[in-house]
Protein backbone atom coordinates (compact mmCIF):
# COMPACT_ATOMS: atom_id res chain seq x y z
CA UNK A 1 0.00 0.00 0.00
CA UNK A 2 1.35 3.22 -0.90
CA UNK A 3 1.35 6.13 1.69
CA UNK A 4 -0.35 8.97 0.98
CA UNK A 5 0.14 12.81 2.29
CA UNK A 6 -2.39 14.53 4.09
CA UNK A 7 -5.61 16.33 2.52
CA UNK A 8 -4.55 20.11 1.36
CA UNK A 9 -6.64 22.88 2.51
CA UNK A 10 -7.12 25.65 0.02
CA UNK A 11 -8.54 28.82 0.30
CA UNK A 12 -9.07 31.10 -2.56
CA UNK A 13 -9.39 35.19 -1.33
CA UNK A 14 -11.58 37.46 -3.70
CA UNK A 15 -10.61 39.40 -6.58
CA UNK A 16 -8.33 42.71 -5.91
CA UNK A 17 -7.97 43.17 -9.89
CA UNK A 18 -6.82 41.14 -12.93
CA UNK A 19 -3.08 42.90 -12.59
CA UNK A 20 -0.26 43.25 -10.61
CA UNK A 21 -0.34 46.83 -9.74
CA UNK A 22 1.67 48.41 -6.02
CA UNK A 23 -2.31 49.09 -5.10
CA UNK A 24 -3.51 45.24 -6.04
CA UNK A 25 -0.42 44.54 -3.96
CA UNK A 26 -1.57 46.30 -0.96
CA UNK A 27 -5.21 44.98 -1.25
CA UNK A 28 -3.62 41.74 -1.50
CA UNK A 29 -1.88 41.86 1.92
CA UNK A 30 -4.82 42.74 3.79
CA UNK A 31 -6.70 40.49 2.15
CA UNK A 32 -4.32 38.05 3.77
CA UNK A 33 -3.27 39.59 6.78
CA UNK A 34 -7.81 39.32 7.39
CA UNK A 35 -7.34 35.40 6.37
CA UNK A 36 -4.59 35.02 8.25
CA UNK A 37 -6.74 36.20 11.58
CA UNK A 38 -9.09 33.55 11.13
CA UNK A 39 -6.85 30.72 11.26
CA UNK A 40 -5.64 28.79 14.31
CA UNK A 41 -2.28 30.03 15.53
CA UNK A 42 -0.66 27.34 14.50
CA UNK A 43 -1.45 27.49 11.04
CA UNK A 44 -0.27 29.98 8.28
CA UNK A 45 -1.32 31.08 4.67
CA UNK A 46 1.19 30.08 2.01
CA UNK A 47 1.13 31.87 -1.25
CA UNK A 48 1.07 28.74 -4.14
CA UNK A 49 1.97 31.18 -7.08
CA UNK A 50 4.71 32.91 -4.79
CA UNK A 51 4.96 36.53 -3.29
CA UNK A 52 3.27 38.72 -5.38
CA UNK A 53 6.01 40.92 -6.27
CA UNK A 54 8.11 37.71 -7.67
CA UNK A 55 4.86 36.78 -9.83
CA UNK A 56 4.94 39.97 -10.88
CA UNK A 57 8.70 39.59 -12.06
CA UNK A 58 7.98 36.30 -13.90
CA UNK A 59 5.20 37.36 -15.77
CA UNK A 60 6.40 40.89 -16.53
CA UNK A 61 6.57 41.13 -20.43
CA UNK A 62 4.49 38.25 -21.37
CA UNK A 63 0.50 37.54 -22.60
CA UNK A 64 0.33 36.52 -18.92
CA UNK A 65 0.33 40.00 -17.07
CA UNK A 66 -2.99 41.20 -17.82
CA UNK A 67 -4.13 38.25 -15.89
CA UNK A 68 -2.01 37.53 -13.06
CA UNK A 69 -3.77 39.27 -10.55
CA UNK A 70 -5.22 36.04 -10.71
CA UNK A 71 -3.03 33.72 -9.56
CA UNK A 72 -2.49 36.15 -6.14
CA UNK A 73 -5.89 34.51 -5.09
CA UNK A 74 -4.39 30.77 -4.10
CA UNK A 75 -3.62 30.06 -1.11
CA UNK A 76 -2.75 26.53 0.71
CA UNK A 77 -3.15 26.50 4.58
CA UNK A 78 0.22 25.18 6.25
CA UNK A 79 0.16 24.23 9.91
CA UNK A 80 -1.61 21.70 12.70
CA UNK A 81 -4.69 22.70 11.83
CA UNK A 82 -7.33 20.18 13.07
CA UNK A 83 -10.38 18.86 11.44
CA UNK A 84 -10.03 20.21 7.82
CA UNK A 85 -13.61 20.14 6.68
CA UNK A 86 -14.30 22.66 9.88
CA UNK A 87 -11.72 25.21 9.24
CA UNK A 88 -12.79 25.09 5.52
CA UNK A 89 -16.67 26.18 6.03
CA UNK A 90 -15.46 28.87 9.09
CA UNK A 91 -13.36 30.35 6.23
CA UNK A 92 -15.97 30.28 4.02
CA UNK A 93 -18.05 32.19 5.94
CA UNK A 94 -16.00 35.66 5.60
CA UNK A 95 -16.45 37.71 3.04
CA UNK A 96 -12.77 37.96 2.04
CA UNK A 97 -12.63 34.50 0.83
CA UNK A 98 -13.92 32.89 -2.52
CA UNK A 99 -13.91 29.58 -1.88
CA UNK A 100 -12.27 27.13 0.82
CA UNK A 101 -12.10 23.15 0.27
CA UNK A 102 -10.07 20.40 1.54
CA UNK A 103 -8.34 18.23 -1.42
CA UNK A 104 -8.19 14.42 -1.31
CA UNK A 105 -4.53 13.38 -1.15
CA UNK A 106 -2.73 12.83 -4.17
CA UNK A 107 -1.74 8.93 -5.28
CA UNK A 108 0.12 7.56 -7.59
CA UNK A 109 -2.34 6.46 -11.02
CA UNK A 110 -1.11 2.62 -10.74
CA UNK A 111 -3.22 0.21 -11.67
CA UNK A 112 -3.57 -2.67 -9.03
CA UNK A 113 -1.18 -5.17 -9.08
CA UNK A 114 0.93 -7.27 -6.74
CA UNK A 115 3.36 -4.49 -4.75
CA UNK A 116 6.92 -4.89 -4.43
CA UNK A 117 7.52 -8.80 -5.54
CA UNK A 118 11.14 -8.85 -5.27
CA UNK A 119 12.66 -11.72 -7.62
CA UNK A 120 16.08 -13.54 -7.32
CA UNK A 121 18.64 -11.71 -6.92
CA UNK A 122 20.59 -9.59 -9.78
CA UNK A 123 23.66 -11.43 -11.40
CA UNK A 124 26.89 -10.25 -11.98
CA UNK A 125 25.83 -7.68 -14.86
CA UNK A 126 22.50 -6.84 -15.60
CA UNK A 127 21.11 -7.81 -18.72
CA UNK A 128 19.69 -6.31 -21.54
CA UNK A 129 15.41 -6.24 -21.47
CA UNK A 130 15.08 -4.53 -24.82
CA UNK A 131 13.22 -7.44 -25.91
CA UNK A 132 10.45 -6.84 -23.55
CA UNK A 133 10.40 -2.99 -24.13
CA UNK A 134 7.56 -3.19 -27.40
CA UNK A 135 6.44 0.16 -27.10
CA UNK A 136 9.61 1.11 -28.50
CA UNK A 137 9.16 -0.89 -31.55
CA UNK A 138 7.75 0.87 -34.88
CA UNK A 139 4.00 1.61 -35.21
CA UNK A 140 1.21 -0.06 -34.51
CA UNK A 141 3.08 -1.67 -31.49
CA UNK A 142 5.07 1.32 -30.21
CA UNK A 143 5.62 4.62 -30.86
CA UNK A 144 8.83 4.03 -33.25
CA UNK A 145 11.47 5.28 -30.96
CA UNK A 146 13.66 3.14 -32.44
CA UNK A 147 13.33 5.14 -35.69
CA UNK A 148 13.66 8.89 -33.75
CA UNK A 149 16.82 7.46 -32.13
CA UNK A 150 18.92 7.57 -35.80
CA UNK A 151 17.47 10.86 -36.16
CA UNK A 152 19.68 14.35 -35.08
CA UNK A 153 18.04 15.34 -31.66
CA UNK A 154 15.64 11.75 -31.70
CA UNK A 155 16.80 10.93 -28.09
CA UNK A 156 15.17 13.75 -26.71
CA UNK A 157 18.13 15.95 -27.40
CA UNK A 158 18.00 19.17 -24.93
CA UNK A 159 14.71 19.11 -23.71
CA UNK A 160 14.43 19.43 -19.71
CA UNK A 161 11.52 17.25 -18.15
CA UNK A 162 10.30 17.17 -14.70
CA UNK A 163 8.10 14.89 -13.16
CA UNK A 164 5.65 16.10 -10.58
CA UNK A 165 4.77 13.04 -7.68
CA UNK A 166 6.14 11.82 -4.68
CA UNK A 167 9.81 9.58 -4.72
CA UNK A 168 12.77 8.39 -6.79
CA UNK A 169 15.91 6.14 -6.64
CA UNK A 170 18.15 8.21 -8.58
CA UNK A 171 20.73 5.92 -7.59
CA UNK A 172 19.70 3.54 -9.75
CA UNK A 173 22.19 2.02 -11.79
CA UNK A 174 20.02 2.85 -15.23
CA UNK A 175 19.51 6.34 -14.00
CA UNK A 176 22.76 8.23 -12.88
CA UNK A 177 22.94 10.72 -16.35
CA UNK A 178 20.95 13.24 -17.35
CA UNK A 179 19.47 13.53 -14.36
CA UNK A 180 19.31 16.24 -11.58
CA UNK A 181 17.29 15.04 -8.62
CA UNK A 182 14.72 16.08 -6.43
CA UNK A 183 14.88 19.85 -7.13
CA UNK A 184 11.66 20.68 -4.67
CA UNK A 185 9.31 19.85 -1.79
CA UNK A 186 10.59 16.44 0.17
CA UNK A 187 10.61 13.02 -0.84
CA UNK A 188 8.57 10.77 0.54
CA UNK A 189 10.33 7.79 2.03
CA UNK A 190 7.88 5.23 1.21
CA UNK A 191 9.05 2.68 -1.24
CA UNK A 192 5.54 2.37 -3.05
CA UNK A 193 6.45 6.28 -4.05
CA UNK A 194 9.61 5.49 -4.89
CA UNK A 195 9.50 2.83 -6.83
CA UNK A 196 6.62 4.19 -9.22
CA UNK A 197 8.79 7.10 -9.14
CA UNK A 198 12.13 5.64 -10.17
CA UNK A 199 9.90 3.15 -12.45
CA UNK A 200 8.13 6.89 -14.43
CA UNK A 201 12.26 8.29 -14.99
CA UNK A 202 13.18 4.87 -16.83
CA UNK A 203 10.72 4.63 -18.92
CA UNK A 204 11.56 8.36 -20.20
CA UNK A 205 15.36 9.26 -19.87
CA UNK A 206 17.65 6.47 -18.18
CA UNK A 207 20.93 5.95 -19.02
CA UNK A 208 22.35 5.45 -22.34
CA UNK A 209 24.54 1.69 -22.02
CA UNK A 210 23.89 -1.86 -22.79
CA UNK A 211 22.58 -3.00 -19.54
CA UNK A 212 18.62 -2.99 -18.38
CA UNK A 213 15.80 -0.94 -19.92
CA UNK A 214 15.86 0.83 -22.94
CA UNK A 215 14.87 4.84 -22.75
CA UNK A 216 12.41 6.46 -25.09
CA UNK A 217 14.72 9.79 -24.87
CA UNK A 218 17.82 9.11 -23.13
CA UNK A 219 19.27 12.42 -23.80
CA UNK A 220 16.54 14.25 -22.23
CA UNK A 221 17.19 16.01 -18.70
CA UNK A 222 15.02 14.69 -16.17
CA UNK A 223 14.44 16.41 -12.56
CA UNK A 224 11.56 15.78 -9.75
CA UNK A 225 9.57 17.79 -7.38
CA UNK A 226 8.08 16.03 -4.67
CA UNK A 227 4.59 17.27 -3.63
CA UNK A 228 4.68 16.09 -0.17
CA UNK A 229 5.54 19.30 2.08
CA UNK A 230 4.41 22.38 -0.72
CA UNK A 231 1.07 20.37 -2.15
CA UNK A 232 0.34 19.55 -6.29
CA UNK A 233 -0.57 22.72 -7.40
CA UNK A 234 2.98 24.59 -5.66
CA UNK A 235 4.90 21.70 -7.44
CA UNK A 236 3.48 21.83 -10.50
CA UNK A 237 4.22 25.65 -10.64
CA UNK A 238 7.53 25.47 -9.29
CA UNK A 239 8.35 23.07 -12.57
CA UNK A 240 7.04 25.23 -14.72
CA UNK A 241 9.26 28.26 -13.33
CA UNK A 242 11.96 25.97 -13.74
CA UNK A 243 11.86 25.06 -17.12
CA UNK A 244 11.49 26.68 -20.87
CA UNK A 245 8.76 26.81 -23.09
CA UNK A 246 9.09 23.45 -25.27
CA UNK A 247 10.19 21.70 -21.97
CA UNK A 248 8.16 19.13 -20.18
CA UNK A 249 6.06 18.93 -16.85
CA UNK A 250 4.67 15.57 -16.14
CA UNK A 251 2.17 14.64 -13.38
CA UNK A 252 1.78 11.47 -12.11
CA UNK A 253 -1.63 11.77 -10.09
CA UNK A 254 -4.76 11.24 -9.45
CA UNK A 255 -7.26 11.68 -6.88
CA UNK A 256 -10.95 10.66 -5.48
CA UNK A 257 -13.72 12.60 -7.51
CA UNK A 258 -17.10 13.07 -6.73
CA UNK A 259 -18.32 9.69 -7.91
CA UNK A 260 -15.80 7.86 -5.26
CA UNK A 261 -17.26 5.97 -2.76
CA UNK A 262 -15.27 7.10 0.90
CA UNK A 263 -17.62 4.18 2.47
CA UNK A 264 -14.68 1.72 2.06
CA UNK A 265 -13.98 1.39 -1.00
CA UNK A 266 -10.99 -0.68 -1.84
CA UNK A 267 -9.71 0.53 -5.30
CA UNK A 268 -9.39 3.47 -7.61
CA UNK A 269 -13.06 3.54 -8.85
CA UNK A 270 -14.17 6.94 -9.01
CA UNK A 271 -10.36 8.54 -9.17
CA UNK A 272 -9.84 11.50 -11.89
CA UNK A 273 -6.96 13.69 -13.06
CA UNK A 274 -5.83 16.56 -10.46
CA UNK A 275 -6.86 19.59 -13.15
CA UNK A 276 -10.67 19.22 -11.41
CA UNK A 277 -9.30 20.79 -8.32
CA UNK A 278 -9.13 24.96 -8.87
CA UNK A 279 -5.78 25.61 -7.74
CA UNK A 280 -4.31 22.50 -9.86
CA UNK A 281 -6.11 23.51 -12.56
CA UNK A 282 -4.89 27.08 -12.29
CA UNK A 283 -1.24 26.17 -11.63
CA UNK A 284 -1.66 23.60 -15.51
CA UNK A 285 -2.74 26.94 -16.76
CA UNK A 286 -0.15 28.78 -15.57
CA UNK A 287 2.74 26.22 -16.93
CA UNK A 288 1.12 26.17 -20.18
CA UNK A 289 0.68 29.50 -20.80
CA UNK A 290 4.59 29.86 -20.55
CA UNK A 291 4.90 27.40 -23.30
CA UNK A 292 5.58 24.14 -20.90
CA UNK A 293 3.97 21.15 -22.69
CA UNK A 294 2.25 19.50 -19.38
CA UNK A 295 1.56 15.94 -19.89
CA UNK A 296 -1.29 14.64 -17.03
CA UNK A 297 -2.01 11.08 -15.99
CA UNK A 298 -5.63 11.23 -17.08
CA UNK A 299 -6.75 8.79 -13.85
CA UNK A 300 -7.55 4.79 -13.15
CA UNK A 301 -11.05 5.25 -11.79
CA UNK A 302 -12.90 3.92 -14.90
CA UNK A 303 -15.09 7.21 -15.27
CA UNK A 304 -16.58 8.68 -18.47
CA UNK A 305 -15.23 11.88 -17.96
CA UNK A 306 -17.94 13.44 -20.08
CA UNK A 307 -20.60 12.51 -17.78
CA UNK A 308 -23.11 15.09 -16.26
CA UNK A 309 -21.95 14.63 -12.98
CA UNK A 310 -18.86 16.45 -13.65
CA UNK A 311 -20.70 19.97 -14.76
CA UNK A 312 -22.05 19.97 -11.14
CA UNK A 313 -20.11 23.10 -9.43
CA UNK A 314 -19.09 21.05 -5.94
CA UNK A 315 -20.21 23.80 -3.24
CA UNK A 316 -17.08 24.43 -1.84
CA UNK A 317 -15.29 25.39 -4.75
CA UNK A 318 -15.23 29.20 -6.74
CA UNK A 319 -18.55 30.45 -8.04
CA UNK A 320 -16.73 31.15 -11.45
CA UNK A 321 -15.23 27.70 -11.55
CA UNK A 322 -16.35 25.74 -14.88
CA UNK A 323 -16.00 21.64 -15.73
CA UNK A 324 -12.19 21.33 -16.73
CA UNK A 325 -13.08 18.05 -18.85
CA UNK A 326 -15.79 20.02 -21.18
CA UNK A 327 -12.67 20.50 -24.37
CA UNK A 328 -12.14 23.89 -25.40
CA UNK A 329 -10.54 27.15 -25.24
CA UNK A 330 -11.11 27.39 -21.43
CA UNK A 331 -9.64 23.52 -20.67
CA UNK A 332 -6.05 23.47 -19.14
CA UNK A 333 -4.26 22.99 -22.09
CA UNK A 334 -2.52 19.57 -20.29
CA UNK A 335 -2.41 16.84 -22.34
CA UNK A 336 -4.48 14.24 -20.96
CA UNK A 337 -3.15 10.58 -21.54
CA UNK A 338 -5.40 7.65 -20.99
CA UNK A 339 -3.86 3.56 -20.71
CA UNK A 340 -4.61 1.50 -23.68
CA UNK A 341 -4.24 -2.44 -24.03
CA UNK A 342 -0.35 -3.78 -25.45
CA UNK A 343 -0.60 -6.31 -27.79
CA UNK A 344 -1.54 -9.95 -26.87
CA UNK A 345 0.92 -12.24 -25.70
CA UNK A 346 3.15 -9.05 -24.38
CA UNK A 347 5.23 -10.93 -21.71
CA UNK A 348 2.53 -14.08 -22.06
CA UNK A 349 -0.04 -12.36 -20.94
CA UNK A 350 -3.44 -10.65 -23.30
CA UNK A 351 -5.55 -7.58 -22.01
CA UNK A 352 -7.44 -7.47 -24.99
CA UNK A 353 -6.77 -5.97 -28.40
CA UNK A 354 -3.84 -4.13 -28.69
CA UNK A 355 -4.14 -0.50 -28.10
CA UNK A 356 -8.06 -0.66 -26.54
CA UNK A 357 -9.44 0.93 -23.51
CA UNK A 358 -8.10 -0.85 -20.20
CA UNK A 359 -10.82 -1.33 -18.07
CA UNK A 360 -9.40 1.05 -15.18
CA UNK A 361 -8.33 4.25 -17.78
CA UNK A 362 -11.09 6.68 -17.95
CA UNK A 363 -12.31 8.09 -21.03
CA UNK A 364 -13.77 11.03 -22.70
CA UNK A 365 -13.44 13.52 -25.16
CA UNK A 366 -11.24 15.65 -23.34
CA UNK A 367 -8.42 12.82 -23.37
CA UNK A 368 -5.58 13.22 -26.14
CA UNK A 369 -3.15 10.32 -26.15
CA UNK A 370 -2.93 6.90 -24.80
CA UNK A 371 0.03 4.61 -23.68
CA UNK A 372 0.79 1.18 -22.53
CA UNK A 373 -1.27 0.56 -19.26
CA UNK A 374 0.16 -2.68 -18.95
CA UNK A 375 3.52 -4.61 -19.08
CA UNK A 376 5.82 -2.15 -19.51
CA UNK A 377 9.32 -2.83 -18.30
CA UNK A 378 11.52 -0.21 -16.94
CA UNK A 379 13.39 0.28 -13.73
CA UNK A 380 12.08 -0.44 -10.05
CA UNK A 381 9.80 -2.37 -8.10
CA UNK A 382 12.07 -5.65 -8.45
CA UNK A 383 9.89 -8.31 -10.24
CA UNK A 384 12.09 -9.05 -13.41
CA UNK A 385 15.33 -8.35 -11.47
CA UNK A 386 15.57 -8.13 -7.83
CA UNK A 387 17.45 -8.71 -4.57
CA UNK A 388 18.74 -6.77 -1.83
CA UNK A 389 19.96 -4.10 -3.73
CA UNK A 390 17.19 -1.52 -5.03
CA UNK A 391 19.80 0.15 -7.60
CA UNK A 392 19.45 -3.00 -9.50
CA UNK A 393 15.62 -3.37 -9.71
CA UNK A 394 13.77 -3.82 -12.55
CA UNK A 395 10.15 -4.75 -13.49
CA UNK A 396 7.91 -5.41 -16.42
CA UNK A 397 4.56 -4.76 -15.43
CA UNK A 398 4.28 -1.46 -14.20
CA UNK A 399 0.80 -0.30 -15.33
CA UNK A 400 -2.04 1.90 -14.96
CA UNK A 401 -2.10 5.62 -16.73
CA UNK A 402 1.05 5.56 -14.26
CA UNK A 403 3.04 3.66 -17.35
CA UNK A 404 0.70 5.31 -20.11
CA UNK A 405 1.94 9.03 -19.39
CA UNK A 406 6.10 8.41 -19.79
CA UNK A 407 5.69 7.16 -22.97
CA UNK A 408 3.54 10.12 -24.18
CA UNK A 409 6.60 12.12 -22.22
CA UNK A 410 9.26 10.31 -24.46
CA UNK A 411 7.40 10.69 -27.66
CA UNK A 412 7.21 14.43 -27.11
CA UNK A 413 10.82 14.56 -25.68
CA UNK A 414 12.04 12.78 -28.69
CA UNK A 415 9.71 15.25 -31.16
CA UNK A 416 10.93 18.13 -29.51
CA UNK A 417 14.54 17.04 -30.22
CA UNK A 418 14.31 16.58 -33.44
CA UNK A 419 12.13 19.66 -34.28
CA UNK A 420 14.66 21.63 -32.60
CA UNK A 421 17.11 21.11 -35.08
CA UNK A 422 14.80 22.46 -38.12
CA UNK A 423 11.71 24.78 -37.30
CA UNK A 424 11.68 25.19 -33.58
CA UNK A 425 10.25 23.63 -30.91
CA UNK A 426 6.99 23.12 -30.87
CA UNK A 427 3.89 25.04 -28.24
CA UNK A 428 1.49 23.09 -26.37
CA UNK A 429 -1.36 23.45 -28.44
CA UNK A 430 0.83 22.05 -31.51
CA UNK A 431 1.75 19.04 -29.35
CA UNK A 432 -1.61 18.48 -28.27
CA UNK A 433 -3.04 19.14 -31.71
CA UNK A 434 -0.47 16.72 -33.62
CA UNK A 435 -0.98 14.06 -31.02
CA UNK A 436 -5.03 14.04 -32.00
CA UNK A 437 -3.63 13.88 -35.98
CA UNK A 438 -1.57 10.94 -36.22
CA UNK A 439 -0.71 8.12 -33.66
CA UNK A 440 -1.80 4.42 -34.15
CA UNK A 441 -5.68 4.56 -33.36
CA UNK A 442 -7.49 3.23 -30.14
CA UNK A 443 -9.30 -0.05 -30.68
CA UNK A 444 -12.51 -1.66 -29.45
CA UNK A 445 -12.67 -4.20 -26.77
CA UNK A 446 -15.79 -6.18 -25.55
CA UNK A 447 -17.62 -3.79 -23.64
CA UNK A 448 -15.28 -1.15 -24.26
CA UNK A 449 -16.04 0.78 -27.69
CA UNK A 450 -14.43 3.35 -29.19
CA UNK A 451 -16.60 5.97 -28.04
CA UNK A 452 -14.90 5.43 -24.72
CA UNK A 453 -12.13 7.75 -25.85
CA UNK A 454 -8.78 7.67 -24.63
CA UNK A 455 -6.98 8.59 -28.23
CA UNK A 456 -4.32 7.49 -30.47
CA UNK A 457 -0.71 5.81 -29.54
CA UNK A 458 2.10 8.27 -30.53
CA UNK A 459 3.61 7.66 -33.70
CA UNK A 460 7.15 9.42 -33.69
CA UNK A 461 7.59 8.88 -37.64
CA UNK A 462 4.58 10.17 -38.44
CA UNK A 463 4.31 13.14 -36.12
CA UNK A 464 7.70 14.29 -37.60
CA UNK A 465 6.30 13.85 -41.11
CA UNK A 466 3.09 15.78 -40.00
CA UNK A 467 4.36 18.35 -38.10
Amino acid sequence: MTAVPPGELIVVTVATGPEITPIALRETRSVRSRVDELLPTTAHLVPIFGPGNRLAGRLADTAQAPVAGEYLRYYSVHGELGDLGELAHRLREDDTVAAAYVKPAAEPPLAPRAQNIVAPSAPAVTPDFRAGQGYLDAAPTGIDAVWAHDRPGGLGTGVRVIDVEGAWRFTHEDLRQNQGGVIGGTASADLGWRNHGTAVAGEISGDLNAVGVTRIAPEAHIRAISIFGIGSAAAIRSAADALDPGDIVLIELHRPGPRFDYRGAADQRGYIPVEWWPDDFAAIRYAVARGIIVVEAAGNGGENLDDAVYDTRPGDFPAGWHNPFRAGPADSGAILVGAGAPPPGTHGRDHGPARSRLDFSNHGARLDAQGWGREVTTTGYGDLQGGPDEDLWYTDRFSGTSSASPIVVGAIAAYQGMRALGPGRASPDQIRTLLRATGSAQTAAPGRPLTQRIGTLPDLRAMTAHG
